[in-house]
C-alpha cells in the first residue's frame, strides 16, 4: 500500500535518514520507535505528503485513504461533540450515528457530552473527539502520534480492544509498552538513520537489538585487535629496506579496510533525585470523608489511610473518582464534610496536567527550574531537564512560548528538583519518550518518600506501584502489589462471580435472490414484513439507550442485524412488488 525506496532527509546539518526502506501492506501493524528527535514525526510526515524527501522515492497504492491523529492541537471549531466524529459522513443514518455516540462512549464521553461545543472542551478531550473523527472514517492506514497521551486507562483498554479489531494497517508512535505489544506486530526501528524491521512484541525488539549490538560490538573490538597489529607491523618495518615493499603492501590494505562502525545509541541517563525529610508512619488520612459534585456523590462517608514509603497506583473506571481523591489529598479541593489528617512532618506535591498560571512567563526554562528552593547545581539542573525532553539550547526557551505538553513537563521536572516526601502525581508520563519515562521510574523507585499515582501507562504502574488503591461506587479496596496482581485478583473474582447475563450473537443472513412470488404468500409476506419492521423499530430502541453504547460490541452486533433485517424487508417488500401489492408500513 505504501512503500519508501532508499529515502534520504536531513535538516540543515542533521541527517535523518539515509537510504531509509520501508513497505507498508493492508493489515501491517507497526510501532515506530526511536530516540527523541531520531526523526519519528517527520517520517509521518513524509507518509501524509506533507513533507518531501531529499531523496528516493514514495509511492502509495492509487485511492488509498491516509488518516492522522497528531499528538496534540487537534483543530477546534463550534460543531458539536456528535457532529465531528460524523465530519466524514454527510447524511448519516441511524446505524452510524449510533456507532459515532458508542466510540464516543467507548473514548470516555457521556451522553450529556454530545451537543456539546468543540471549543468549550478542553485540549484533551478535544483531542478525543479527533480521534472518533478518525475512527469513525475508516482509513486505509491509520497513523496514530501518541493516540493514548489523552486517555484514562478505561479509554486505553477500549481503544486497544478497538484496534485489535482494526481492518486497516495501523503505524503508531507510543511510548506504552504494553499499548504496543497489544496493537503491534511489528517494530520499525529508526537506527543508524535508517528504517529496520523486527517482527515481534516491544520485548523481542529490545533483545534482537541487544544481540546485534553485542555482536556489532564483538566485531569492532576484533577488528581493533587486527588495525592494531596492521599498524604495529608497519611501524616496525616500514623503515626497513627488505621490508618497505611489505609494509607499503600493508599500508594499502589498511586504507581500503571497511571499517565496522559502532550505532550511535541514545544515552542512557539515570537520575538520582535529592531525597526528601523523613515523616511519620501515618502521611495522609481522610476519615468519613463526604464528596459531591452537585447531584452526584463522590465519596459519602470515606476512611482513607496513607503509609509512609508506600507507592500506591489508583485505579478505577472512569469517573469512579481516582482524580477527586488525588485533589482530596493534595488539599486542592474542599470536603464537603469530614476529616483530612496530615502528618505534621509531610509536605505534599501535587502534579496535574493543568499547570495553567503556575509559571513566570517572562524567563526562560532553565530559569523557571532554578527557581525551586533547593539550590541544585546548573549540570545536575540541565541533566534533569535533557532527560523529560529539553535537550541543549531548548532550555532557553521562553516559558512563554511552551506548549501544554512542555509545560506539563517543566512542571514535573520543577517538582523532582525540590521534591516534597509525599508526591501525588496524576498521568505523569503524557507527553514522555520511553528513555523519559525509564528515567522517571527508576527515580521513583528510588524515592524515599510516598507516592500516589493515577497513569493509563501500565509498563509504569507495573514498574514502580507496590500497592493499588481500586476506587469504585465512594470506596477503596487495597491490594499489596502492582497492576499485574490487582488484575489477576480481579480474574480470580469474575472466574467465582461468573456474570449472570451473557450478550447473544447475532449471526449475518445470508440472502439469496428473492424468489418468485406466487399469490397464496401474499399474506404471508405481509405478516413477515410487519414482524421484521417491529423487530427492526425494537432494535432502533436498544440503540436509544445511553448505556449500550459502553460496550461496543453490542453495538455492532445489533448494528450488523438491522442491516440483516433492513435486507430482508426490502426483500419481501420487491415479492410483493411482483405481486402488485404496493406495500408500506405507516
Amino acid at each position: 500500500m505504501i512503500t519508501l525506496q532508499n529515502v534520504t532527509k536531513s535538516f540543515g546539518q542533521q541527517l535523518l535518514f539515509e537510504g531509509a526502506c520501508l513497505q507498508i501492506n493492508e493489515g501491517d501493524r507497526y510501532v515506530l520507535v526511536g530516540p527523541n528527535g531520531a526523526g519519528k514525526s517527520t517520517l509521518f510526515k513524509i507518509l501524509l505528503g506533507t513533507e518531501e524527501a531529499d531523496e528516493g522515492k514514495f509511492s502509495i497504492k492509487r485511492g488509498s485513504v491516509v488518516g492522522y491523529l497528531p499528538q496534540e492541537n487537534a483543530p477546534v471549531t463550534e460543531d458539536t461533540v456528535l457532529a465531528t466524529a460524523l465530519a466524514h459522513h454527510e447524511d448519516p443514518d441511524g446505524r452510524l450515528t449510533a456507532k459515532a455516540k458508542a466510540i464516543l462512549m467507548g473514548l470516555g464521553f457521556k451522553v450529556i457530552d454530545f451537543e456539546k461545543k468543540l471549543n468549550t472542551l478542553s485540549g484533551g478531550w478535544a483531542m478525543r473527539a479527533a480521534m472518533a473523527k478518525l475512527l469513525m472514517q475508516e482509513p486505509d492506514l491509520l497513523l496514530l502520534d501518541e493516540p493514548t497521551n489523552h486517555l484514562d486507562i478505561d479509554a486505553l483498554f477500549w481503544l486497544q480492544n478497538y484496534l485489535q479489531s482494526y481492518t486497516g494497517a495501523i503505524f503508531l508512535i507510543s511510548h506504552d509498552r504494553a499499548f504496543i505489544n497489544a496493537v503491534s506486530r511489528a517494530i520499525v526501528s529508526i537506527q543508524d538513520r535508517t528504517l529496520k524491521v523486527y517482527h515481534g512484541d516491544y520485548e523481542f525488539y529490545q533483545r534482537e537489538r541487544q544481540a546485534q549490538n553485542d555482536r556489532l560490538l564483538s566485531a569492532f573490538k576484533q577488528q581493533q585487535v587486527e588495525i592494531a597489529a596492521m599498524q604495529d607491523f608497519i611501524d616496525r618495518n616500514r623503515a626497513r629496506v627488505s621490508t618497505a615493499n611489505r609494509a607499503q603492501s600493508m599500508i594499502k590494505r589498511l586504507e581500503k579496510l571497511e571499517r565496522v562502525t559502532l550505532p550511535q545509541e541514545a544515552k542512557t541517563i539515570r537520575i538520582r533525585f535529592p531525597q526528601p525529610t523523613r515523616t511519620g508512619v501515618r502521611v495522609l488520612a481522610l476519615k468519613n470523608a463526604k464528596k459531591s459534585y452537585g447531584d452526584v456523590k463522590v465519596y459519602d462517608g470515606l476512611n482513607f489511610e496513607l503509609e509512609r514509603g508506600w507507592k500506591v497506583a489508583f485505579v478505577g473506571h472512569n469517573g469512579a473518582g481516582k482524580s477527586t481523591l488525588l485533589k482530596i489529598l493534595a488539599g486542592a479541593i474542599p470536603l464537603d464534610s469530614g476529616e483530612r489528617f496530615v502528618n505534621p512532618e509531610a509536605s505534599v506535591g501535587y502534579f496535574s496536567q493543568h499547570r495553567e498560571g503556575q509559571f513566570n512567563r517572562t524567563k526562560t526554562v532553565l530559569e523557571e527550574a532554578q527557581s525551586v528552593g533547593r539550590m541544585n547545581p546548573d549540570l545536575f539542573t540541565r541533566t534533569v531537564l535533557g532527560t523529560f525532553l529539553f535537550p541543549g539550547d531548548a532550555v532557553y526557551k521562553p516559558v512563554s512560548v511552551l506548549s501544554g505538553g512542555e509545560k506539563s513537563r517543566l512542571a514535573l521536572v520543577k517538582l523532582l528538583l525540590d521534591p516534597p516526601n509525599v508526591l501525588l502525581l496524576d498521568e505523569p508520563t503524557t507527553h514522555l519518550d520511553m528513555a523519559s519515562v525509564d528515567a522517571l521510574v527508576e527515580a521513583l523507585r528510588d524515592f524515599e518518600g510516598t507516592i500516589c499515582c493515577i497513569s493509563h501507562d501500565l509498563y509504569f504502574l507495573n514498574a514502580l506501584a507496590d500497592h493499588v488503591a481500586h476506587i469504585e461506587n465512594g470506596k477503596v479496596t487495597w491490594y499489596p502489589g502492582n497492576y499485574e496482581y490487582f488484575k489477576s485478583r480481579q480474574a480470580q473474582w469474575h472466574e467465582d462471580n461468573p456474570a449472570a447475563v451473557e450478550v447473544p450473537k447475532v449471526e449475518k443472513a445470508k440472502h439469496a435472490a428473492p424468489k418468485k412470488a406466487r399469490p397464496q404468500d401474499k399474506g404471508k409476506l405481509e405478516a413477515a414484513v410487519l414482524k421484521l419492521h417491529a423487530e427492526l423499530e425494537e432494535l432502533a430502541g436498544k440503540l436509544s439507550d445511553p448505556a449500550l453504547y459502553e460496550d461496543f460490541a453490542k453495538v455492532q452486533e445489533i448494528g450488523e442485524r438491522m442491516e440483516v433485517v433492513q435486507a430482508d424487508i426490502q426483500a419481501k417488500e420487491a415479492e410483493l412488488r411482483i405481486l402488485g401489492t404496493p406495500y408500506s408500513i405507516q
